[in-house]
């Protein structure tokens, strides 16, 4: 009989039986190559084969199982899950059966943070040694996900930095598997997934968590443009900070931070926000926005950059002193005050969220001196809000007072 498909041949000579035996082979390898390529494109994980999807399908914001005939759903809200530094956040999580269960089973709940890095310029000069190429073959762009915690039935294992502040949200609905974070930290921040495995199907479903915070520009004391991306993170985390995301930097933007230096974003592009143009700052034709020089070598190239701070439980003041203050002793006098010299972060956290109004100048951890202005007045310019900057004057001049901090 011919295989369905092809038309009926003469019939072969005995000499080539071998060469069409080879050929049959041949196909059903090729069938066989077919069916391993379609098969493979479901993910893979812990030996299952599963619809593991990263997002929500369109507009239900939920994953739905491909394999279960009870089809396994999970779901987590849409809407951004908001929380303050060192508070407890709850990231909502819940799944369920389209069909009725013929015998209950324990499922495995799996927490994960998405993190990503993306990519960097393959060669912006034209004239990399071996060295700088596999350099940025490191940076290049990556998507991996975090554990975060692992719970089957009533027995939790939690990972890394969430060990000891991470739960399963007790309840009287085991259909309901939400996260609690307590304690929260600037890197809690960010896209989870919420995974439920029930033997081979897996589904999972997305919550992002925001902090409120701030976005703040900043440069060292050496001046513009002085830190590669790696410098501009232990800058930002120098200042109770982190560097901004691009979608923290739009919010900015549309809050009103117009800014002409360049800065490094989270993701290891370069951008500014303009809400003025103008020629200084990438021409007056261009509409307002935020304009970009794309992703930059994370080593050779040198910026400004922009951090966030989030908000936080502490207190931010201006110390009231005698006499003004060396930078040295207003790191002293903070600590006689049972307290330490205020970040630059700390201080746009209090400005943004709690309003501190103060024109007098004083010192900052950085050997910046700043002034944080919520009210403005006609003796305390600059006639806008904002936290205004002196830069880094002579850490021995006597002509400024000093902002303390006290954690809660």
């Amino acid at each position: 009989m011919p295989r369905p498909g092809f038309a009926p041949g003469p019939r072969e000579p005995r000499v080539g039986r071998g060469l069409s035996l080879a050929c049959d082979a041949m196909y059903l390898w090729w069938l066989f190559l077919v069916f391993r390529s379609c098969v493979s494109a479901l993910a893979i994980n812990n030996g299952f084969y599963s619809n593991s999807s990263d997002g929500r399908g369109p507009g239900n914001g939920h994953g739905e199982g491909l394999f279960n005939r009870e089809m396994l759903v999970v779901n987590t809200p849409q809407k951004t899950q908001s929380s303050n530094q060192g508070a407890s956040v709850i990231l909502p999580c819940w799944y369920y059966y389209r069909a009725p269960l013929v015998s209950p089973r324990p499922v495995v709940v799996k927490w994960q943070k998405l993190l990503e890095n993306s990519t960097v310029n393959q060669d912006v000069n034209g004239d990399m040694n071996r060295d700088m190429n596999q350099d940025m073959n490191r940076d290049m762009n990556q998507v991996m996900n975090q554990d975060v915690l692992v719970a089957v039935g009533p027995t939790h294992h939690s990972f890394g930095d969430y060990r000891g502040r991470v739960y399963l949200r007790p309840n009287y609905d085991k259909y309901k598997v939400s996260l609690e974070i307590q304690d929260l930290r600037l890197k809690d921040s960010g896209r989870y997934r919420c995974e439920v495995i029930d033997g081979p199907e897996h589904v999972s479903s997305l919550v992002d968590l925001e902090l409120r915070g701030v976005v703040f520009p900043y440069q060292p004391w050496q001046g513009r443009y002085q830190l590669n991306f790696y410098e501009a993170q232990q800058a930002c985390q120098e200042q109770d900070a982190v560097v901004a995301s691009f979608e923290q930097l739009v919010q900015a933007w549309r809050d009103g931070l117009d800014c002409c230096n360049a800065g490094w974003l989270q993701d290891a592009s370069v951008q500014y926000p303009i809400r003025v143009a103008r020629p200084a700052c990438g021409g007056q034709d261009l509409a307002p926005g935020i304009r970009s020089y794309g992703p930059r070598h994370r080593r050779l190239h040198r910026y400004d950059v922009f951090c966030f701070a989030a908000a936080h439980k502490g207190q931010v003041y201006y110390l009231q002193h005698p006499e003004n203050l060396t930078l040295a002793e207003a790191q002293e006098a903070c600590r006689d005050n049972g307290t330490q010299i205020a970040k630059v972060g700390q201080l746009f956290a209090a400005w943004k969220f709690h309003g501190l109004d103060n024109c007098d100048a004083g010192w900052l951890a950085d050997g910046s001196v700043r002034y944080p202005v919520a009210h403005p007045r006609p003796n305390c310019r600059p006639s806008k809000p904002g936290v205004w900057s002196f830069g880094f004057p002579d850490p021995q001049s006597r002509k400024y007072g000093v902002y303390c901090y006290r954690p809660r």
